[in-house]
């Protein structure tokens, strides 16, 4: 029984010719026109769920947080330092359940740090992390101490080494921000590999955007500066990477383009971008401060969610796949 094409027509087909030379025939075939695998996948879709993508968004706050946390330190804003150190560390803590529920046992993740391999991404990750936790921690550490701890010789000493431990983590913190995209664009999975010179760029401002929104959302008015202007340099990098990435992927970017991947990137953009101008406009009004905090760290969810949502789509369709192929084996022949 032959197999029916799905996506191609009767008259779309290469026409076969035949020719009997002394009783032989012989079939002359025109190149082919690859536009499907018969309908099916070729890829299998990735087996992470939800939480992968909110393992993508809750470590991007932690980096983000981080980095304020830093500055609010240094120019000696505590109510910002000490909302963004926490930030940090419940974000961090929050991507940490996310990772280890979809490994599925605790485990998993400690083995990972066993060995260091700088060929993958994903064991780097685990060593990026290693390194980035301790400083959030001890840095957030000093935030809950007890006031009447504080004048031990211990509480002394944790309050000497929070800031030292606050500025190591935010060193670390960009590769924290921009280290999944590297991960997510060495998987086979058409629409992250192929955007692999763009999505640490878009993860980054993602990033930064969310750390900002936090701060604006629980910080007081009057030491926000900071986050707002975090606020506007990461949406400014988040949505221009996310922009030159969907014209610069061709067919490959119609994965981040359409259905709900791009119904998620748009309301990601409109937030992102609503909450930077407001980050610009609100001047000392609380409610509006806040809510563009809140508008930020919406955005930057959804892009998470809309990067992995594309993800899965790109493998359900063949021609994410073929089409790349032949278009790069067309460019080395010529």
């Amino acid at each position: 029984m032959r197999e029916k094409l799905s996506d191609t027509d009767a008259s779309d087909r290469n026409v076969q010719t035949r020719h009997r030379r002394g009783g032989r025939e012989d079939m002359a075939v025109p190149p082919a026109e690859f536009r499907s695998y018969y309908g099916r996948q070729i890829l299998k879709t990735p087996v992470w769920n939800w939480m992968i993508a909110a393992y993508l968004f809750s470590g991007g706050l932690s980096a983000g947080s981080a980095m304020l946390g830093a500055g609010a330190d240094l120019t000696g804003r505590t109510e910002l330092r000490r909302v963004s150190r926490l930030g940090a560390l419940v974000s961090l803590l929050a991507s940490m359940y996310f990772l280890i529920g979809d490994l599925g046992r605790p485990e998993r993740f400690h083995h990972m740090l066993r060995v260091a391999k700088p060929s993958s991404p994903m064991s780097m990750g685990t060593w990026i992390l290693g390194a980035y936790g301790p400083g959030a921690g001890l840095a957030a550490a000093a935030e809950l101490m007890p006031s009447r701890l504080r004048r031990s010789r211990l509480g002394r000493l944790l309050t000497w080494a929070a800031r030292p431990a606050g500025l190591e983590a935010a060193a670390v913190a960009p590769a924290v921000a921009s280290y999944t995209a590297v991960l997510l664009s060495q998987t086979a999975v058409p629409a992250w590999n192929e955007a692999h010179p763009y999505l640490p760029f878009v993860f980054t401002g993602s990033a930064a955007a969310s750390g900002a929104g936090l701060g604006m959302l629980a910080a007081p008015v009057s030491q926000s500066g900071p986050a707002r202007r975090m606020a506007v340099a990461g949406a400014a990098l988040e949505v221009a990477a996310s922009r030159t990435m969907e014209r610069k992927l061709g067919l490959v970017g119609e994965a981040y383009t359409t259905g709900r991947p791009h119904r998620l990137r748009q309301a990601s953009e409109i937030l992102t971008v609503g909450g930077a101008l407001g980050a610009v406009v609100s001047g000392r009004r609380r409610w509006a401060v806040a809510a563009s905090g809140a508008a930020l760290l919406a955005g930057s969810a959804l892009q998470r969610f809309g990067v992995f949502e594309a993800g899965v789509a790109s493998t359900q369709d063949p021609k994410y796949v073929v089409v790349p192929q032949r278009e790069r084996l067309a460019q080395r022949e010529a």
